[in-house]
């Protein structure tokens, strides 16, 4: 096994749109370049014992807004409820959930530099991780090359027709992409030190990696926008998932992007494909000298392949191309700006670093 496959990187995945040209550029020049709306999944009903916030970050990480209601306000961290992580580098606007016997402290919580409480409302239960519908994205890629909003709006096109190809980004992977590598000596070595919450996100991201893997072997062979005997297909309208036993009677779906094949993160209870599909997952694991029983320490799931792209939208203005579109949970906004550059728009992702940790 080469080790150097370990080792997270966005370039030697194959691009859905190889064959149009990138805007190159750059983002996140400064937070404002980069905007992220979470679209709730339920909004407040009014009543209940759950204090909900709709809240604005700039420069800020999700963490860092949940340890100062711990820190500042007091509120027992497993009493906070968030629907997803949102970036640092960026202004994002999200839902939060804390006991409404708080409510009295909330003044202390935009004590926090770059934060606003835009809206607030009562609820029965706690936010729930997942618990959003999607986000909406607009962002500002600068400094791109001439006469790049044509070829922008190609790529959109075309992603907008056939989806746009599933990869874990590399915020997912750590500085340099190195969290695999971890995660993979945990698989391999049994426990280690280290505190739960950082094993199992190790874990994931060499479940992700694998994930990236497969998706990069479908496309390669031509299985992008087809499924195969034995595959997990997932119904984007309803999110349901099958066994495909007739893949010629379900290509037609296929290829209009109501259904696509899903992968597997490998673990425990989840749906598992027989057949051919079964063979290309082995394959991958087989690349890496892993079996399915190494994740039986954790959860599995399913992952399709690409997401429908919703919303999309390219305006140019003097300061460049401003981007916006709707991402279902779960997706992450590199995979269309990577398609759209042609470059890995977020270069090294910070990530956990420090080895005393582990």
């Amino acid at each position: 096994m080469d080790p150097d496959r370990l080792v997270f990187d966005f370039d030697r995945y194959p691009y859905l749109t190889a064959d149009l040209p990138g805007t190159g550029g750059r983002i996140r020049a400064q937070p404002e370049d980069f905007r992220v709306v979470e679209v709730p999944a339920y909004e407040p009903s009014g009543e209940g014992e759950h204090l909900y916030l709709f809240v604005e970050k700039r420069g800020l990480t999700t963490r860092e807004l949940v340890d100062h209601l711990v820190g500042a306000l007091g509120v027992p961290e497993k009493q906070i409820g968030v629907a997803g992580l949102k970036d640092k580098h960026a202004v994002t606007r999200q839902w939060v959930s804390l006991p409404a016997r708080y409510a009295e402290r909330l003044p202390l919580l935009e004590e926090l530099p770059g934060v606003r409480i835009l809206e607030t409302g009562r609820h029965t239960n706690k936010l729930g991780v997942g618990h959003l519908r999607g986000n909406r994205f607009e962002i500002l890629i600068r400094d791109v090359l001439p006469g790049s909003d044509t070829s922008a709006r190609a790529v959109l096109d075309r992603l907008l027709r056939l989806g746009v190809p599933n990869y874990f980004g590399p915020q997912r992977f750590g500085l340099g992409g190195q969290n695999p590598v971890r995660g993979y000596r945990l698989v391999k070595q049994g426990k280690g030190r280290g505190r739960p919450w950082l094993k199992k996100f190790l874990i994931g991201s060499l479940q992700s990696l694998l994930f990236n893997d497969w998706l990069a072997l479908r496309m390669e062979r031509g299985l992008y926008d087809r499924v195969m005997l034995g595959d997990i297909a997932k119904k984007h309208a309803t999110r349901g998932e099958f066994r495909v036993e007739d893949p010629e009677a379900e290509n037609p779906r296929a290829a209009a992007l109501e259904i696509s094949a899903t992968g597997p993160l490998h673990g425990r209870k989840y749906f598992e494909t027989t057949e051919e599909a079964r063979a290309l997952e082995d394959e991958i694991l087989a690349r890496y000298e892993l079996a399915r029983e190494d994740f039986r320490a954790r959860k599995g799931a399913r992952r399709p392949l690409r997401f429908p792209l919703e919303e999309a939208r390219l305006e140019v203005r003097e300061e460049g191309l401003w981007l916006a579109f709707f991402l279902p949970k779960g997706a992450y906004a590199t995979a269309v700006l990577r398609e759209v550059m042609k470059t890995n728009p977020e270069g090294e992702a910070p990530g956990i670093t420090d080895e005393s940790e582990f």
